[in-house]
């Protein structure tokens, strides 16, 4: 009987600790809303990129790969970004200073590490006023 209840008890375990279809999948935005600081004037902008467009925001390319958040029924609002940084150098040459993941909730917590600019993910979007990279 001992076996029995020890089984049960394992199985209990597991079903409750096998997310279902009840917990929401991450949505997909094709839109990320990044504000930059630039330290030397003191200018902070705040500007909008398609996810797998390449932006120059002073030395830094920036290229968002994915941008998710949450239904807002959520619980947890958590907005993510994947994205590469590459610092252009003046006679033109990239190199790749970041790449990871951004929270919008903690803009500290994964920063690119530039001694002129500073970015990070504001939120994710569905749409904007910046026209897609095909209709330029």
């Amino acid at each position: 009987m001992r076996l029995w209840r020890r089984i049960a008890v394992l199985g209990t375990i597991l079903v409750l600790a096998v997310p279902g279809s009840a917990v929401a999948q991450p949505i997909a935005n094709p839109v990320a809303t990044f504000a930059g600081l630039d330290k030397i004037t003191g200018r902070i902008t705040r500007f909008d990129v398609y996810v797998d467009e390449t932006v120059l925001f002073g030395a830094l390319e920036i290229t968002p790969r994915v941008c998710y958040n949450r239904a807002p029924t959520e619980t947890q609002q958590r907005t993510s970004a994947f994205l590469e940084v590459e610092q252009r150098s003046l006679q033109g040459v990239s190199k790749r200073i970041f790449t990871g993941w951004m929270f919008a909730d903690s803009p500290a917590l994964n920063a690119v590490d530039h001694a002129v600019y500073d970015v990070w993910l504001v939120e994710c979007k569905t749409s904007t006023d910046v026209p897609p990279p095909d209709a330029r």
